[in-house]
């Protein structure tokens, strides 16, 4: 019996990764190559679609050499999935030839048009219909920009010409030469015009948009038959593609979030959460987005999500900046040679406060200082900082969904730090499990390729795989965190928190 495999590709805002997983759920070879993006003035942020395209093909060359190294036979490849960065988008005419440069999600040219259609009243319409915040974080306010500023753009949707896609359909396009012309419904629900309810493009915003002519992938499944590719002759024979899914949905999916109250968090610089709420959308009241969790053609399921502006970037600015250390592995023994944390107290809004604060105007603040402290203490801030900007998020959540949080899975850098990690457990009062794969998104992609393929049985079976985690329970320390959690209530003021600003955002806080 010859053996199966899964290509999953993660194509992301920096690099694009490609891995081969087994039957197991476990690496067998790997790629990367990185992405070059292009910054410019007035927060424009933008990237090449033909290098995104090429980008993938030597992620995917690297990696199957490796795997033909090891001597894999290529033609057991009997699936790919693709995790893809959600919210930047290209725009191309009936050729195939790109309109203008793919519009990446840090992008902030659309501010003035968020704020036009927020002065219309559009606010809640758009957060009932697609369960998001009018932001230029989500693609369809840039892809207004470029109507109204782009004219060969403008031209093309008048005419019924242009073909928008995020990512993955971008991708999928070029791997299928044009034969497939799809998306998934996470990334669907990254654009502003999409309906949650009836999972389909709701044409009244695309039509309050201006945007009634525009072509638009058809919306299926994460798990669904998408086309086949062989990458340009990469494999010896086309190849079903039967995963698509955004990136930290990918994420929520590959640590095993799988039923309500399940949630994830990847701390990087920033954070990024999101908790399974079950099959139906549920609005938030608290500074969250609702949006799609991942699906299957039998069931759909979602979630809300949350986004922390500042995370591992304070520890960068106290390296950097402050010079109170000179390696980011230091903060772990620094924070513990001190006892506890006097009252000290960082609040990291150096861009402002994300979820579930909405309050971009906030200065970062250290308070809580006297003369009997020392870097440690400031240090220990920092990182405690992190742990309760995600309790602040869970708390929103478990309000807004009615659901207490089961557990909460961790992925990024950060979790390498135990003392950040033990004290979200106790923080939380819940299991916090490290699934320790780095490339968490691809195996998300490949476990839902590998379903619609017949490689995986079903969810069940999912749950045997990778189960080997580090699962680290709240300690004796926990009624003191508790406390030091009425400090941060304080210290970042508990009435944001009660009545979030829903303002547009002017810096590049929502994070991958």
């Amino acid at each position: 019996m010859k053996s199966s495999y899964i290509l999953a590709i993660d194509q992301g805002t920096s690099s694009t990764k490609s891995l081969v997983f087994d039957a197991e759920g476990k690496v067998v070879a790997r790629g990367s190559e990185p992405l070059r993006t292009l910054y410019s003035e007035g927060g424009h942020v933008e990237q090449q679609p033909e290098e995104i395209y090429q980008n993938v093909l030597q992620s995917v060359t690297q990696c199957l050499a490796e795997f033909t190294s090891k001597g894999e036979d290529l033609k057991n490849i009997q699936a790919i999935g693709i995790s893809n960065q959600r919210e930047t988008f290209v725009v191309w005419d009936e050729t195939g030839t790109p309109l203008y440069n793919a519009v990446v999600w840090q992008c902030k040219r659309s501010i003035s048009i968020c704020e036009r259609l927020s002065q219309e009243g559009l606010n809640e319409t758009v957060r009932q219909k697609t369960g998001l915040i009018i932001d230029p974080y989500f693609s369809g306010t840039k892809l207004i920009w470029l109507y109204e500023n782009i004219v060969p753009v403008r031209e093309a949707i008048d005419a019924g010409k242009a073909y928008f896609g995020t990512i993955d359909t971008w991708l999928l396009y070029k791997l299928t030469n044009g034969k497939s012309y799809l998306t998934d419904y996470t990334n669907a629900s990254r654009t502003l015009f999409f309906n949650l309810h009836d999972l389909s493009w709701d044409q009244g915003l695309l039509a309050q948009f201006g945007l009634f002519r525009l072509n638009l992938p058809e919306p299926k499944p994460s798990a669904a038959f998408f086309g086949e590719t062989d990458f340009g002759g990469l494999l010896p024979e086309p190849v079903n593609i039967t995963g698509i899914i955004g990136d930290s949905h990918a994420a929520a999916f590959g640590e095993g979030c799988f039923v309500p109250g399940t949630a994830k968090a990847t701390m990087g610089t920033g954070s990024s959460i999101m908790m399974n709420i079950g099959d139906s959308p549920k609005p938030s009241g608290r500074g969250m987005i609702t949006t799609i969790c991942w699906s299957t053609e039998a069931r759909v399921d979602y979630a809300l999500e949350g986004v922390i502006v500042t995370c591992g970037a304070t520890i960068e600015w106290l390296k950097n900046e402050l010079g109170l250390l000179t390696d980011s592995r230091q903060t772990e023994a620094m924070a513990q040679a001190v006892p506890d944390n006097n009252g000290v107290y960082l609040v990291p809004a150096f861009s402002g406060l994300g979820a579930p604060h909405w309050d971009m105007s906030r200065k970062a603040s250290i308070t809580g200082l006297t003369f009997d402290c020392n870097k440690n203490h400031i240090v220990r801030a920092a990182l405690e900082s992190i742990p309760y900007q995600i309790k602040d998020v869970i708390q929103a959540m478990e309000l807004d969904a009615g659901i207490d949080l089961a557990a909460l899975m961790v992925d990024g850098g950060i979790t390498a730090n135990n003392f950040v990690v033990q004290f979200l457990a106790d923080l939380l009062e819940k299991p916090v499990v490290k699934i320790g794969m780095p490339e968490v998104s691809a195996l998300g992609a490949a476990y839902l390729a590998g379903l619609k393929e017949g490689i995986f049985q079903n969810i069940q079976h999912l749950k045997t795989l990778n189960a080997i985690k580090t699962q680290v329970n709240p300690g004796e320390k926990q009624p003191q965190v508790e406390k030091y959690y009425l400090g941060w209530q304080k210290a970042v003021g508990s009435s944001s928190a009660a009545n979030p600003k829903r303002e547009i955002m002017t810096e590049p806080a929502l994070v991958k």
